[in-house]
């Protein structure tokens, strides 16, 4: 991986940089930053989202782990003006706010919150609120920029990053539960959130009367639309002769717009694919027995410790894998799946991470220089010891039309032992379904074709078909 300063935002604080050394998160931190730091790392909010694991542990580098860091070409320069170097827990696989259902976002707002009204009490807040700085332990979101945490003074009831806060959680929640935007269009190119303008204009007419667009959409732009240009008094900061009614003041501030990001929990949400497994119409009850009952040897014969489960639907075969032992990232394109699979793991206690991600268009490289957010592809290769493509791969070819040798080599790509695909023959029921008389385009697609195209990157361990089904499971390992 590059050593480029790597980690939402983390070039941009004059407190410090993140930077990726291999399979290290070193955080350098400057003279700005040093104090803050000390601070909040003595706090007892650090203590209690440190151990209940909502916040990434921090270790201080020694001054001969610091020397040892001085041969990193793009490090060196920053440790000579460190006045600390810490060494971040790296959670296992980083992912983006345009990659989460309205779930993950939700939740990653709480934690936010959460933290920014647990370090009042020690003359502390955040400097910032955005999604970003938040990563996921399976399903559950943690809070790991470090440097977002400032001493504040006691005698000031503002908190600053409140429209910003707005911008990335309430108003993305808002347009999502009320006009299905999903967070991709939101985050992939608006890094800070949507404008309340832009929620106002989705409304439309006696809409924006609503409560929540009302507060956060309309009555911004109204009020925009007559404040002067120049006017700074929004931005002046004001203080209180009593620092005992600045925390109070500040504290209800924070819990009214707590209270808010409550109410938007995003409902359960439904589409064409939520319930595609309920129906099981492409397998009868025997059949889809058989199929786990593969599934769960093939886990139990390679016993892998990562798995990526592709098109993972409600998370069926996912939990299967998390609960054999696995840590799992679950791919699926829709966005109610997902959301479906995150309620699941985290009722559950499931060490699953999911992710809206179509793995025929997945995730690019964002920020700065395409550096600041590797894509997933960067984040995937390799990481896993096990791929799961179950009734996906007729899609990837149908749908998306690419190549079956692509596919195979994408998995190969991924895995670094196994994987469990299930064949789909053309005249499978849901094959033509979605080949939609284009039949013609895949008359070579045979399981003899399948098993052919594996070759070049997997040995076939073992294969499985219902007498009379057109589809077949496999379970191929990699070949050297």
């Amino acid at each position: 991986m590059s050593d480029r300063p790597a980690g939402a935002a983390s070039f941009r604080d004059p407190a410090g940089q993140l930077f990726r050394i291999g399979e290290r998160l070193i955080r350098v931190i400057g003279p700005a930053g040093l104090d803050d730091f000390s601070a909040f790392s003595q706090s007892a909010a650090a203590r209690t989202f440190g151990a209940d694991g909502r916040l990434v542990s921090a270790r201080v580098l020694s001054a001969d782990e610091r020397q040892a860091l001085a041969d990193v070409p793009r490090l060196a320069p920053a440790l000579g003006r460190a006045a600390a170097v810490v060494e971040h827990e790296r959670l296992w696989f980083p992912s983006y706010p345009y990659e989460w259902p309205a779930e993950m976002l939700h939740a990653s707002a709480l934690l936010t919150l959460d933290l920014a009204i647990a370090t009042l009490d020690e003359h502390q807040g955040l400097k910032d609120a955005t999604p970003f700085n938040v990563l996921f332990n399976g399903p559950r979101p943690v809070f790991v920029d470090w440097l977002s945490v400032e001493r504040r003074d006691p005698h000031d009831p503002t908190w600053l990053p409140y429209a910003q806060a707005v911008r990335t959680f309430v108003l993305p929640l808002i347009a999502n539960r009320e006009f299905g935007v999903p967070l991709d269009q939101v985050f992939l190119s608006r890094r800070d959130g949507l404008e309340p303008e832009e929620v106002y204009r989705m409304a439309g007419g006696v809409r924006r009367l609503k409560r929540s667009l009302f507060a956060h959409a309309t009555m911004p732009t109204w009020l925009a639309g007559r404040a002067k240009e120049g006017d700074t008094a929004a931005w002046t900061r004001k203080t209180e002769a009593d620092p005992d009614k600045a925390r109070y003041i500040l504290r209800s501030v924070l819990n009214g717009l707590r209270r808010t990001i409550v109410r938007l929990e995003p409902p359960q949400a439904a589409s064409r694919w939520t319930g595609y497994m309920a129906e099981k119409s492409h397998y009868s009850s025997a059949d889809f027995e058989r199929k786990e009952a593969f599934v769960a040897q093939a886990l139990a014969e390679v016993r892998p410790a990562r798995v990526l489960d592709v098109g993972c639907n409600t998370g069926h075969f996912s939990a299967m894998a998390a609960r054999a032992g696995a840590r799992v990232v679950a791919l699926d394109g829709d966005p109610a799946v997902t959301g479906q699979v995150w309620r699941r793991a985290i009722e559950e206690r499931l060490d699953i991470q999911p992710l809206v991600v179509n793995v025929a268009r997945p995730t690019p490289a964002t920020g700065w220089r395409n550096e600041e957010c590797p894509s997933f592809l960067d984040r995937a290769s390799g990481a896993f010891d096990c791929v799961l493509m179950l009734a996906v791969l007729h899609h990837v070819l149908v749908t998306e039309r690419v190549p079956l040798d692509d596919v195979l080599q994408l998995a190969a790509d991924l895995t670094r032992d196994a994987a469990v695909i299930e064949f789909v023959a053309p005249e499978d029921p849901m094959f033509k379904r979605i080949a939609r008389g284009r039949d013609h385009l895949h008359t070579g697609l045979t399981r003899e074709a399948f098993e052919a195209a594996c070759r070049p990157y997997f040995r076939i361990e073992r294969s499985e078909r219902a007498e009379g089904a057109t589809r077949v499971l496999y379970l191929l390992r990699k070949t050297a």
